[in-house]
């Protein structure tokens, strides 16, 4: 069972990641925060601590003119709480892969996160 408590602090990352929020997002996270993005079950990106997961943030926000996280499920696992999302996002840079300014992406995914002391210490998103 999911704690409300735990969702709440989940909805509210997700409120301030949509609307590119970094001071809202920074506020809700544990001060030894490890963020990591998965892309085929390979580690692409890991930071660890407040500083690098806000230098992170703040350069990922200059590729998107808007992106939107929609949470579609919640589920417990052992101590971390598993969210599968919808995301869609519109470029606002060429990128290397060939995308364009414009492009828009369509993607599902998870991201699990674990709770400590009543901030995020865990960010772990999967596509």
């Amino acid at each position: 069972m999911i704690n409300e408590a735990n969702k709440e602090i989940i909805g509210h990352y997700i409120e301030a990641y949509n609307s590119f929020d970094i001071e809202g997002i920074v506020k809700l996270l544990h001060k030894d925060i490890v963020f990591r993005n998965l892309s085929n079950g390979e580690v692409n990106t890991e930071t660890t601590g407040i500083h690098e997961f806000r230098q992170l943030a703040e350069k990922s926000s200059e590729i998107f003119s808007s992106r939107r996280q929609t949470i579609v499920n919640y589920s417990a696992i052992d101590d971390k709480v598993e969210v599968q999302i919808d995301y869609e996002a519109v470029l606002a840079v060429d990128l290397p892969n060939g995308l364009k300014a414009g492009d828009k992406l369509q993607l599902e995914g998870k991201s699990v996160f674990r709770i400590k002391e009543g901030k995020i210490a865990l960010i772990e998103d999967y596509s």
